[in-house]
């Protein structure tokens, strides 16, 4: 076979080259196999390839056409069809030869057998290790045989070895036994784990703005600790969430000979001085937006960041500046920070300040925050005049990530927490206590569909009414992320046509997730929910609707149409991204 394949090589290039001038052959090419075959030799098949051309001669046409037969048997054995039957027919019209070829495939052969052996150190130190690699190949016996599929399963089961301890793991065999009559495919593979690999001392060039430290001091690996993919990947993380650095590589060296200690290679590339960075965006709950941010990466000249933003919403306002230091021993970045937002929305007008200090620290699938926030918000609505809350805020928060994919999840939950406080007298008005938590969990049906429960809670604890508490600290209900099928913030204490903001808060979400390939999907879903200052008297809300799910280069886009049980109207939305 590969002797056909180079003298067809050799001699087309030789007809190409050596070929005479003469008359030049216009072609068409009409192929009748079934789809997937049909698609294949389009692509790849001589014939088709150079159909558009204008420049091939008689002699040319003739090689070409010749040499149908046994390519179309060869890209037909690479989707397991060994027995294929190939005719070709031309056919001379309107001065333009009509080429038509026709491929019988015959039976698809499929894998009888699957031998994966393993040799090395794995057999005593790790079986786990090999019991992955087995997990991750991807051909079983009963299964269709064809080259793209038997190449993957190699690279898988390769790559799991690889993920961890075995760095310089290695395929030193690798056999597919194909028999056309039975058409039936024997396999075997063998792959030597070579030794374990440990993490050493972290190596790192591309710098000239910045002071190492900054990587040194958010680097999670130990040195002595077992080589990791998922390590390394985490370190990268790390690294590429500070705002210094515009692209970060990390690699080790897996040479066999030398698997203790092997330094670890980071290589950054800087983001300059200063950055402006501006966009534009479109929320169905907040309506169109546009946006700018500035960043400074060298305050004081020693690596402060200062960070500017806006963002303004036709229902929303926001302004912000934050004064950062760079990350310190334990990964903790100190922040200075002052805001301003403004809401107007359901004829409330809020209007927030917050002006404190922030602790925080993010992890791989970890974040944490420590805040002192000062709030003074003003409230107007259509009943009363403008009142003013003030409040002095010591606060928590803490999100987990667990899902086998941060950007499309499938399994997994993410759980955000927050906590605070205030004592009335201390910046305060009233002594309050406030909990918030949000929660998301996947669960996987088959591999095409997926259910995924979504709640939120919220609490403002006081011995009064939300009277004296900052508006931006209570809660409303109704939007994309909350209640479907209402408008945004729609829901909560109701005053003479005004939606104002309530001290209790509960939503769920229970949705249904089909996906017709790997990017397009649909969803059913119901919501429920409610924003009240009196639990006693809380009113449910409840929507259901439909939903079409993009898995889009910049992440998932979701397009839902909502209907509300209560008000009878049908509302769209559309997001962008996962809501943490």
């Amino acid at each position: 076979m590969r002797a056909w394949r180079w003298f067809c090589c050799i001699g087309l290039a030789s007809v190409f080259i050596f070929a005479p001038d003469s008359a030049q052959a216009e072609y068409t090419v009409e192929i009748n196999a079934p789809r997937k075959l049909k698609a294949l030799l389009k692509t790849h098949l001589d014939l088709a390839r150079f159909a558009k051309r204008t420049d091939i001669s008689d002699e040319q046409f003739e090689f070409l056409v010749a040499a149908v037969p046994q390519q179309a048997r060869e890209l037909a054995e690479t989707e397991g069809y060994f027995s294929a039957a190939v005719t070709t027919d031309v056919i001379e019209f309107a001065d333009k030869n009509v080429v038509t070829i026709s491929i019988d495939p015959g039976p698809h052969t499929t894998i009888s057998s699957v031998a994966l052996n393993f040799t090395g150190p794995i057999q005593t130190e790790a079986p786990g290790r090999e019991q992955a690699a087995r997990r991750s190949w991807t051909l079983r016996r009963g299964e269709p045989f064809s080259q793209a599929a038997w190449e993957s399963a190699k690279e898988a089961s390769l790559k799991a070895l690889q993920a961890k301890r075995y760095a310089a793991a290695k395929m030193t065999r690798a056999q597919a036994r194909i028999d056309p009559h039975t058409q039936q495919a024997r396999l075997e593979a063998t792959f030597e784990s070579g030794p374990t690999f440990t993490i050493g001392p972290i190596e790192i060039s591309g710098l000239k703005r910045y002071p190492e430290k900054i990587i040194h001091h958010v680097n999670p690996l130990q040195p002595g600790e077992r080589y990791s993919v998922e390590r390394l990947l985490e370190l990268q993380r790390q690294v590429q969430n500070t705002t210094y650095f515009a692209s970060v590589t990390v690699d080790v060296a897996n040479d066999a000979t030398q698997p203790n200690q092997v330094p670890v290679k980071v290589k950054v590339s800087e983001y300059p001085f200063h950055a402006i960075r501006s966009g534009i965006g479109y929320s169905s709950d907040t309506g169109a937006r546009v946006q700018g941010h500035y960043v400074y990466n060298n305050v004081f000249g020693r690596s402060w960041i200062l960070s500017a933003q806006g963002q303004f919403e036709q229902r929303q306002q926001n302004t912000s500046l934050r004064l950062s230091m760079p990350p310190d021993n334990k990964a903790y970045t100190n922040s200075l920070l002052g805001s301003h937002t403004r809401t107007n929305i359901e004829d409330t007008d809020i209007r927030s300040l917050r002006l404190g200090a922030q602790r925080a620290r993010a992890l791989q699938n970890f974040d944490y925050a420590w805040t002192l926030l000062y709030y003074e918000d003003q409230l107007m609505q259509n009943a009363q005049a403008p009142d003013v809350s003030r409040a002095l805020v010591p606060g928590w928060s803490w999100t987990r990530r667990n899902v086998d994919d941060p950007m499309f999840a499938r399994q997994g939950n993410i759980i955000s927490l927050a906590a605070g406080f205030a004592v009335k007298d201390i910046m305060t008005e009233q002594t309050f206590g406030r909990f918030y938590m949000h929660g998301r969990q996947y669960f996987p049906l088959g591999k095409n569909d997926l259910i995924l429960l979504r709640a939120e809670l919220g609490s403002v604890l006081t011995a009064g009414g939300s009277d004296g508490i900052p508006a931006s600290l209570l809660f409303r209900a109704g939007g994309v992320n909350s209640v479907r099928g209402y408008s945004y913030q729609s829901i909560g204490y109701e005053v003479e046509g005004s939606v104002l903001p309530a001290k209790y808060l509960a939503t769920g979400s229970s949705e249904y997730q089909h996906w017709f390939n790997r990017d397009w999907g649909g969803a059913l879903f119901y919501d429920l929910g409610t924003a009240t200052d009196r639990w006693q008297e809380k009113v449910l809300y409840q929507g259901v609707g439909i939903g079409v799910r993009w898995r889009s280069r910049v992440g998932p886009i979701n397009l839902d149409v909502g209907y509300g049980l209560r008000e009878r109207r049908i509302r769209p939305y559309l997001t962008l991204g996962i809501a943490f």
